[in-house]
């Protein structure tokens, strides 16, 4: 996508629909002057002749008819302290669409155009004010589902990844500058250490192996845990998500297969954002409509990252029941079956679910929802990890994207293959080029280029080459 600098770009910031308060907010070399044309102060100030970072209180006017559109607070914040790092003005007029929608075409006809999806936080990028690891963190923290979540984002926007990949990186570079001056200057008498080389890059290959780790926390504090709700026709699945969620989300009835498309909500758990998938009763579909739905089912059932299997535990187990027993076991996801209908009467032969984690529930009376809640959230945490608090713990130590992923695990393979390489006694410049491809692909979690001069300066500046 292109991203034109030199204009000046306006958008609306805040969500549509009604509210209190509604922002247009501009960017670029002409804000304020198209903040002049259109904004009349009783005051008669001018946003290009005040101060930086000053409300002023006032008019949007269009200035060809002299029509006042809204009574405004106009926000002035100059270049280079603002998020972009160009002259932003923002205007908080009343929330209502069709203020906002005049005003943004007010502003767009008087020399600014529409941004682009994303251009504000790009300018912001291009322009040093933020990384990339930031400029994502920003989307993560819109979007974060739990408190967890927004603490690992916040982390990530005030460069705590980026602090933990640099001082990764200062290492790597100092040991390939070292490196570098005994391959190009062996006649120079450079005081070196090779015999700790070793153990620099090990110490560095634990650290991204951790950090590598840590996505799967990250992973699931971004995106959730998929978790399909599933079962035979009306053992309660409509009840349990209610009950999880607390609120009447889903239809209840006693009519079997009322339930025909998928339903989707998110609840926290513990710091876990659990996206609850109900479905559709999986039985022989009466009708093409239902047999739709008991496909989706079975395709959520695929995708999801846990099932909550519903059974009613009043009645023996069905044909149906057995059936998805059978499915689930030949599975790897994680799985809990629940024993439903509880205030009835358990009668169901546990002896055939011995191989799922297995909770008894009312969820038409609320009975044991806490305890399947406690349930879920152990049984997302391995092992190991039963030492920390929750997820409320984690520290912006952690990854959450993909990218960031793949290119760790990237970075942490070339330390291995320089290790190795060392270890092995083969040449130095292998080493040397593993620890290069180490540095470019760590610099593009950044958003960075690896520059040659960088190490040249350091072999020069630190050995005094040549004196």
């Amino acid at each position: 996508m292109n991203y034109p600098r030199e204009d000046t770009i306006v958008a609306i910031s805040t969500p549509p629909g009604e509210g209190g308060i509604g922002i247009v907010r501009m960017s670029g070399e002409k804000a304020l002057l198209i903040a002049d044309r259109i904004f009349n102060s009783p005051k008669g100030i001018k946003p290009s002749q005040s101060p930086s970072h000053r409300i002023y209180y006032g008019f949007i006017v269009n200035p060809l008819s002299g029509e006042k559109i809204d009574e405004v607070l106009l926000s002035v914040m100059r270049a280079p302290n603002t998020y972009t790092r160009e002259d932003v003005v923002e205007i908080n007029c009343h929330g209502g669409y069709v203020v906002l929608r005049r005003v943004l075409e007010l502003v767009v006809e008087s020399g600014a155009r529409l941004a682009l999806p994303g251009e504000f936080t790009m300018r912001a990028f291009l322009n040093g004010r933020i990384d990339l690891t930031q400029a994502e963190a920003v989307l993560d923290l819109i979007r974060s589902k739990t408190e967890a979540a927004e603490k690992v984002a916040l982390e990530h926007l005030g460069g705590g990844l980026r602090r933990q990949l640099e001082d990764l990186l200062e290492g790597l570079k100092n040991l390939l500058t070292e490196i570098e001056a005994f391959i190009d200057f062996p006649e120079e008498d450079i005081n070196l250490s090779p015999l700790n080389w070793t153990d620099l890059l090990m110490n560095i290959e634990k650290r991204l192996s951790r950090l590598s780790e840590s996505f799967y926390h990250g992973h699931i504090l971004r995106e959730g845990i998929a978790t399909v709700i599933a079962g035979r026709p009306n053992v309660g699945k409509s009840s349990l998500l209610n009950a999880l969620l607390g609120t009447d989300r889903a239809i209840v009835t006693d009519i079997p297969g009322t339930t025909r498309d998928i339903i989707e909500e998110i609840i926290n758990v513990k710091g876990i954002p659990l996206r609850l998938i109900d479905t559709a009763g999986i039985r022989e579909a009466r009708d093409l409509v239902e047999a739709e739905g008991i496909k989706r089912t079975e395709s959520a059932i695929e995708r999801a990252d846990m099932v909550l299997l519903v059974i009613d535990g009043s009645e023996e187990l069905t044909p149906y029941d057995l059936s998805l027993i059978s499915r689930l076991k030949g599975q790897k996801k994680r799985t809990i079956v629940i024993l439903n209908k509880k205030d009835k009467g358990i009668v169901v032969d546990k002896g055939v679910l011995n191989q799922f984690p297995c909770i008894e529930i009312s969820a038409l009376k609320g009975e044991g929802i806490d305890d399947l809640k406690e349930l879920i959230f152990n049984k997302f945490i391995a092992p190991e990890d039963k030492s920390r608090a929750g997820f409320e713990s984690l520290e912006g130590a952690i990854i959450t994207r993909t990218r960031h992923k793949a290119l760790l695990d990237d970075a942490l393979q070339f330390v291995r293959d320089a290790l190795s390489s060392m270890q092995g006694g083969q040449p130095l410049e292998i080493v040397s080029f593993n620890l290069r491809s180490a540095i470019q692909t760590l610099n593009a979690i950044i958003g960075i280029e690896f520059s040659e001069e960088d190490i040249l300066e350091r072999i020069f500046s630190e050995f005094c080459i040549g004196k």
